[in-house]
C-alpha cells in the first residue's frame, strides 16, 4: 500500500483496547486514523477495503524481547526476515536483543540495528542495549551513549548480571534517562552453563544438568530489592516458575512505589518438562520448560497482572546449532507467528483472560514498559496506524516450514492453534494481510 496515494478503509471490525473509542470504520491515510467519512472524497487517491466484519481491532502487538541475529548470525535470522515474521504474528514493533556478533553494546550499534528495521519497512525493530560490555558482567555499556540514540531497555539476555554491585550501577544509571533494565534471572552458581532441564524427576530420569527453580527467583527476590532502594525501573525475563511469581507478588505488594514489570513468554504458558522425554532439543529453552504446577502459576499471574506482559522470547537457529544431542544444542524456539494464537489458545480459551487483558498484555502495556511513544494504542481519530486485526475464533495446523523466518525450530509444528491475525498495520502500511 502506497503511504500518500492510498488510503485504506476497514469497515466492521469491533475495537478492543483499553485505549480504544468505541464502534465505527477507521480510515488510514499517510499513517493516521481519519474519519471514515472522508474515505472517497479525494479522488486522486486510491481506496482499498478491508471487510472486517466479525473481526477484532486492537492497537499493534509490541513484542518486549525477541533475538534477530543480525548482525552475525544471518544464516539464523535477519532483521529483515524477522521483522516479517513478525508482521505475520501481529506485531508491529518489536525490541531486538543485544546478543548479536558484535553485542549491542555502543551507540554506533544500537543505531546499526534501528537501520536496518527502518530498511525492513515492516514495522518498528527497536535496540535493546547490553548492560555490560561484551555481554560478560564486568563493566557497565555505554548505556549514557545508547539512550541518546533512543534505546531505553538494556539486558544481557542469555547472561545474568549476576553482580549485586553491576545490578545496581547499572539501575542506578538507567533512572536518569527513563531507563528500564531487563533481567535474565540465572543464578549462574545454581543453573550453570550445562543445565538444560528443569531439576526434578525428569531430569533425573533423563540425566538432564538440572536448573532449579531457585536459581530464578532468588535473582529476581534480590533485583526487586535493588530496583525499590535505587528507585528505578526493573523488568523481569520470560518468568518460569511458581516461585518466581509469589517473589513477584511480594514484591509489588511490598514496593508499591517501585517500577518493577515481568514478562512470560507463549511457550511457557503452555508446554511442560514432560515434552523433553524424547530429546528432541527442539524443546531446549532458557530457562527451561517447567512441570504443569508452574505453568498453571505463570498462567493466573498474567490473568491477575502480577506478571504484566506477553513477550515471545523468539530464538531462532540454524538446523546446525540446534540438530544435535539435547545437553549439546542451542537453546531456544521461535515463537513470533504463533504467539498470540498461544495466548488465545491458554488464556481466552481457558476463561482466564478476555480480550481486553489479553490487549494490555500482548499491547498496550508492553508499549509502554519499552516507552514506545510512536505505537497506536488509541484506536482513534488522530491516532497512528498502527493495528492488528484478529479473528477471535480462526484456528490452523501449524506448520514449520510455512513461515516467513528463516529458521525452523518450531516447537509449534503439527499443533492445532487459534490463528488469529488477519491483517497488521504498521505506521499506515499493510505489512501483513491473511
Amino acid at each position: 500500500m502506497g503511504e500518500t496515494t492510498t488510503d485504506l478503509l476497514i469497515t466492521g471490525a469491533t475495537r478492543v483496547g483499553g485505549l480504544a473509542d468505541e464502534g465505527g470504520d477507521l480510515l488510514v491515510r499517510d499513517g493516521v486514523l481519519l474519519d471514515p467519512a472522508e474515505a472517497g472524497r479525494d479522488g486522486s487517491r486510491e481506496l482499498v477495503r478491508i471487510d472486517a466484519d466479525g473481526l477484532l481491532a486492537v492497537p499493534g502487538l509490541v513484542d518486549l524481547h525477541c533475538h534477530l541475529r543480525e548482525p552475525g548470525r544471518e544464516d539464523a535470522e535477519t532483521v529483515a526476515t524477522g521483522a516479517a515474521a513478525a508482521a505475520r504474528g501481529g506485531f508491529t514493533a518489536v525490541l531486538a536483543m543485544a546478543n548479536t556478533v558484535p553485542v549491542t553494546d555502543t551507540a554506533e550499534a544500537a543505531r546499526h540495528v534501528r537501520a536496518l528495521g527502518e530498511q525492513a519497512g515492516l514495522g518498528a525493530v527497536v535496540p535493546i542495549g547490553a548492560v555490560s560490555k561484551g555481554l560478560d558482567g564486568q563493566e557497565l555499556a555505554e548505556l549514557g551513549l545508547m539512550a541518546r540514540t533512543g534505546v531505553r531497555v538494556f539486558s544481557d539476555d542469555g547472561h545474568c548480571v549476576s553482580d549485586a554491585r553491576l545490578m545496581r550501577r547499572a539501575l542506578e544509571y538507567v533512572r536518569a534517562f527513563d531507563g528500564v533494565i531487563a533481567q535474565h534471572a540465572q543464578d549462574p552458581r545454581l543453573a550453570g552453563p550445562d543445565a538444560c532441564c528443569h531439576e526434578g524427576e525428569v531430569s533425573g530420569r533423563l540425566g538432564l544438568a538440572g536448573w532449579p527453580a531457585a536459581a530464578e527467583s532468588t535473582i529476581i527476590a534480590r533485583d526487586v530489592q535493588l530496583a525499590a532502594l535505587t528507585r528505578s525501573r526493573l523488568h523481569v525475563c520470560h518468568v518460569s516458575t511458581a516461585e518466581s511469581v509469589e517473589v513477584l507478588r511480594w514484591a509489588k505488594q511490598r514496593y508499591p512505589q517501585a517500577d518493577i514489570t515481568a514478562e512470560v513468554t507463549p511457550h511457557h504458558l503452555l508446554l511442560t518438562t514432560d515434552l523433553l522425554a524424547g530429546y528432541d532439543p527442539t524443546f531446549k529453552v532458557n530457562p527451561p520448560l517447567r512441570p504443569a504446577e508452574d505453568v498453571e502459576a505463570v498462567r493466573a499471574a498474567l490473568a491477575d497482572g502480577t506478571i504484566d506482559a506477553v513477550a515471545t522470547d523468539h530464538a531462532p537457529h540454524a538446523r546446525h546449532d540446534k540438530e544435535h544431542a539435547f545437553a549439546d544444542a542451542a537453546f531456544g524456539m521461535v515463537g513470533l507467528e504463533t504467539a498470540l494464537g498461544v495466548v488465545v489458545e491458554t488464556m481466552v480459551r481457558t476463561g482466564l483472560a478476555d480480550w481486553e487483558r489479553v490487549v494490555e498484555a500482548t499491547s498496550t502495556t508492553p508499549a509502554r514498559i519499552a516507552r514506545l511513544t510512536d505505537q497506536g494504542r488509541r484506536l482513534a481519530v488522530g491516532a497512528p496506524a498502527t493495528l492488528t486485526l484478529v479473528d477471535p475464533t480462526a484456528r490452523a495446523v501449524v506448520d514449520a516450514a510455512d513461515t516467513r523466518s528463516l529458521s525452523r525450530n518450531n516447537p509449534w509444528h503439527g499443533r492445532e492453534l487459534p490463528d488469529p491475525v488477519v491483517a497488521t498495520v504498521a505506521a499506515g502500511r499493510l505489512t501483513y494481510r491473511r
